[in-house]
């Protein structure tokens, strides 16, 4: 086993004076790239949390571990490869999500609680991202253009119930709205183990608060990784 240590690497020097997650007082969850991994040969046995809500991810079963690549994690769809928390992060009202990612192939969860069928953040298409809280009737949040088959970086955000989706930067014009708690203690894959993600993901930030200043400055961030 081998833990790959903070600061090592050059893409995690921070330059003087920049923002990152750790200034928001309601970071809930921080994955950050190439920091706090633990590996089991090749392959990913746990991220741990550096917002210091310590709820760590991690995976048991070797089959299903995600491949470390370079400071990135690549998770396999065929071989359902996840990571997850016996804690869960819960998010009750206003939430800002931060996602550096790689996309290989359409469909495929990012977020979810593989506790109950009630609660993820799912690729369902190439233009579609779909979002379920609270066993609630999911909603479709659709691409301006293109696909998201690509490597790139999303924000999801609430405000007020209403759910806007940034993808590189940009906000899309599909707004939806849905209420609700939505908890999260799985990376790759729903419940139960159902829909795994196929792609890599760099790095993931989670608060429990939304505004534009923080929309903007969680963009340009993952925008630099």
């Amino acid at each position: 086993m081998l833990s790959l240590k903070l600061g090592l690497s050059l893409v995690n020097r921070r330059l003087q004076g920049s923002w990152q997650p750790s200034d928001e007082a309601r970071l809930d969850a921080w994955y950050k790239r190439a920091t706090g991994i633990t590996l089991n040969g090749d392959d990913v046995s746990k991220w741990n949390d550096q917002s210091g809500r310590n709820i760590h991810m991690e995976q048991g079963t070797a089959s299903e571990q995600p491949l470390y690549n370079s400071g990135d994690i690549d998770f396999d769809s065929a071989a359902t490869q996840n990571l997850q928390s016996t804690g869960q992060i819960s998010l009750t009202g206003d939430f800002t999500i931060g996602v550096k990612l790689h996309l290989k192939n359409a469909g495929g969860v990012l977020l979810a609680d593989n506790t109950t069928a009630g609660e993820f953040i799912r690729f369902t298409g190439t233009q579609e991202l779909r979002v379920r809280i609270d066993n609630a009737t999911a909603v479709n949040i659709a691409k301006d253009s293109g696909t998201f088959v690509e490597d790139a970086y999303m924000v999801l955000q609430r405000a007020s119930n209403v759910l806007t989706l940034y993808w590189n930067g940009t906000a899309q014009a599909d707004t939806e709205t849905l209420s609700g708690t939505a908890d999260i203690d799985a990376i790759g894959v729903r419940s139960t183990d159902l829909n795994p993600y196929d792609g890599e993901i760099s790095e993931i930030a989670i608060f429990s608060s939304q505004s534009a200043t923080l929309t903007s400055n969680l963009n340009n961030y993952l925008s630099k990784i």
